[in-house]
């Protein structure tokens, strides 16, 4: 298959930071997927219609490349409604059978049934919560926790790419800085 033209902001993205040491999985040459590197990895999003449209891209992930998802994410876009949780929660079989069949998207019937569902859930837990990044920040007091990549965890990699985690590698030019150690955290505690 052929490979798809880099997108405009992705071409300005990679002249950019062209020189710019990256996290070791972000060292490809796919200028979309450095630009999702680069401009979105990592930083914390607290718009709920954002946090659903990773929470559809990580499901439809499962299994494939993101290289593979980040390059139909237009298309899931158009699909699902600009990733508005309360017009995919009403998504019938019909609606649900033309997803099977749109080229622009993973066409697997699991993945669109989970989608659905998905948006069902997170409308719930907005009725709840206010807001789902209400939901999802709680877990951190609000601010994002800053760890160092261990391996990519199912349930882990989405709060990775909304920034609830940042997992930038120390010599990535994205990496936020380093505060006091532990010891010197505990021995400040003791003064």
């Amino acid at each position: 298959m052929a490979r798809r033209p880099a997108t405009p902001a992705a071409r300005r993205t990679s002249r950019r930071h062209i020189d710019k040491r990256r996290c070791r999985w972000a060292r490809a040459t796919d200028p979309d997927y450095i630009r999702y590197h680069d401009e979105e990895w990592g930083r914390p999003v607290h718009e709920d219609r954002r946090l659903f449209e990773m929470l559809t891209l990580e499901g439809a992930q499962a299994g494939l490349s993101w290289s593979t998802i980040l390059r139909k994410r237009a298309g899931y876009r158009r699909a699902f409604a600009n990733f508005d949780p309360r017009k995919v929660a009403r998504f019938d079989a019909r609606r649900r059978a033309q997803l099977r069949r749109d080229a622009g998207i993973v066409r697997n019937r699991l993945k669109i049934d989970a989608t659905v569902s998905n948006a069902q859930a997170f409308l719930a837990v907005q009725r709840e919560f206010g807001s789902f990044d209400r939901y999802l920040w709680s877990f951190v007091c609000g601010k994002p926790l800053v760890n160092r990549p261990r391996g990519a965890l199912p349930a882990y990699t989405p709060l990775s790419d909304v920034g609830v985690v940042n997992d930038h590698s120390r010599e990535c030019f994205r990496c936020p800085p380093r505060g006091p150690s532990r010891r010197a955290r505990g021995a400040a505690r003791l003064k």
